[in-house]
């Protein structure tokens, strides 16, 4: 027969082995939740932002040939007239390329609930071993 205290040790080992199995499987469901949701906002807003572009393309298109005809009859010169505009666009491209860079670099799929509670989770386990 086994004494009061081995048992109680294993016990006390096998409830740590059962809560460990537990919180990793929760952990990993928060993983694949947060993951999931990220994955799909990021395929909706891109879908929209390639559905965005194909229409300003078209716009910027035409509102540029309106632009570049307007602006050589007042100088008379088309050929004038289509080197100040595309010099103008060329200026907004770097300036909304700048942009959509800065955007980028703030974007993360980084899990960060998922990391914070597995952080909180180590430092309560850790407790509990040492206590």
């Amino acid at each position: 027969m086994q004494e009061p205290r081995n048992q109680s040790l294993q016990n006390l080992f096998g409830e740590a082995l059962r809560e460990t199995s537990d919180l990793a499987q929760k952990e990993f469901a928060l993983f694949r939740t947060e993951m999931s949701e990220s994955i799909k906002n990021v395929f909706v807003g891109l879908a929209m932002v390639v559905a965005a572009a194909v229409f300003a393309i078209a716009a910027v298109m035409l509102l540029t040939e309106a632009l570049v005809k307007w602006l050589g009859t007042v100088l008379g010169s088309e050929a004038l007239a289509a080197l100040i505009v595309a010099a103008l666009m060329a200026v907004i491209a770097i300036g909304l390329g700048l942009y959509g860079r800065s955007a980028f670099s703030r974007f993360s799929l980084t899990p960060e609930r998922t990391v914070r509670s597995i952080k909180r989770d180590t430092e309560v386990l850790s407790e509990r071993v040492s206590g």
